[in-house]
């Protein structure tokens, strides 16, 4: 692989601190795409998750619930072990913009009126990721080493 592209991929600036970011951003991301996937912890899975996006307008629902669920299971689990992290985190901060855009601007900044803060809140922890790479304890390091 390119040194400059394997540099660009795994060189990170983000010592411990993206270790303390990506393991529970990564779990809650994974747990959300679970539900959206595999109808786990009172999920939906991919037919009612999929029925409802066409509700909402993002269409093809099903597709829609495949990518998004994709995104935050797959990428969840990329960010947990720090396994392209930055492609991961990528995905994942697209995936939560259209979130915000799509389900909870209309709602306000607050949770409890099903607001876009906690979408935020991931999007923001996960453009820091694909900024700063997975830190000092992550897979993406055996790549660097070995590139």
């Amino acid at each position: 692989m390119n040194s400059r592209i394997t540099q660009m991929l795994f060189q990170s600036t983000g010592g411990f601190a993206a270790l303390i970011l990506r393991v529970p951003v990564g779990l809650i991301l994974a747990a959300h795409g679970a539900q959206k996937l595999f109808g786990w912890f009172g999920g939906y899975g991919l037919e009612g998750t999929g029925q409802w996006l066409t509700s909402i307008g993002l269409e093809p629902g099903y597709l829609m619930a495949l990518l998004a669920g994709g995104a935050e299971f797959f990428g969840g689990l990329a960010l947990v072990l720090g396994l392209l992290t930055r492609p991961a985190a990528l995905v994942a901060a697209v995936t939560m913009l259209v979130a915000i855009f799509s389900v909870h601007i209309g709602n306000g900044l607050f949770m409890s009126n099903n607001g876009y803060e906690y979408a935020l809140t991931l999007f923001v922890v996960s453009l820091a990721l694909a900024i700063q790479g997975a830190g000092r304890f992550a897979v993406d390091n055996l790549f660097q080493k070995e590139g």
